[in-house]
């Protein structure tokens, strides 16, 4: 069954967020938080800081984009990383071999294998730093579907800022969806997305599960 996986709005107060952002986690099964915000470092240890405590006590990891200072601080799960392959080699010192390191920032699959073949915990296809469409990448998905059946470390494919889209990122495959705007922004609120994302997960494995029996 894919999970959902959320990503911080890129802008967080956090006075407030936290109260949020446990509504949202309360609405539905979440595997993971992404905390990418735009912020100066000590404004994004604080937020760290306080949402990390949020998010475990609901049973959801947290990883810190690019920071694995702020990651240890905050005593998040781990790390995501688009940076380097020497940043990532100082994440998977650092957090290896209990914390969480991921990889993203990959926009071809040549990319991806030499990603792969380190004792990265995830791969992540899809741009944190572009603006979401409407629709999911097209090549974020194509990635995931090509991924998903050849190699063993699992796959975040991001959707696109629409719930409507999450089918499509269900059909590539891969092991979880992360959204963003299409919780944060979603008209009938972010908790409300939340219940409505997880449903429609459960309802696809529940597809693919009585598929599978009716072919045995």
């Amino acid at each position: 069954m894919a999970r959902l996986v959320l990503v911080t709005p890129r802008t967080v107060d956090p006075t407030t967020f936290p109260a949020t952002l446990d509504a949202v986690l309360a609405a539905g099964d979440v595997a993971s938080l992404i905390v990418d915000v735009v912020a100066s470092p000590a404004v994004r240890q604080t937020i760290a800081a306080a949402l990390t405590p949020v998010a475990q006590a609901r049973g959801v990891a947290v990883v810190v984009r690019n920071d694995s200072r702020t990651a240890g601080r905050a005593k998040a799960d781990g790390v995501h990383i688009d940076g380097s392959a020497a940043d990532l080699e100082d994440a998977l010192a650092t957090f290896h071999p209990n914390g969480i390191v991921g990889v993203g920032g990959l926009s071809n699959r040549h990319e991806a294998m030499e990603a792969g073949e380190t004792a990265v915990d995830y791969v992540f296809f899809g741009d944190l730093d572009r603006a979401e469409a409407a629709e999911a990448d097209r090549r974020a998905l194509d990635l995931a579907a090509w991924w998903v059946p050849l190699f063993e470390p699992p796959v975040v494919v991001m959707g696109g800022g629409s719930l409507d889209t999450l089918d499509a990122a269900i059909d590539s495959g891969a092991e979880f969806v992360a959204l963003r705007d299409a919780v944060w922004s979603h008209a009938g609120g972010a908790a409300a997305a939340v219940a409505v994302a997880a449903e429609r997960l459960a309802a696809a494995e529940a597809e693919a599960e009585a598929g599978s029996e009716s072919d045995a």
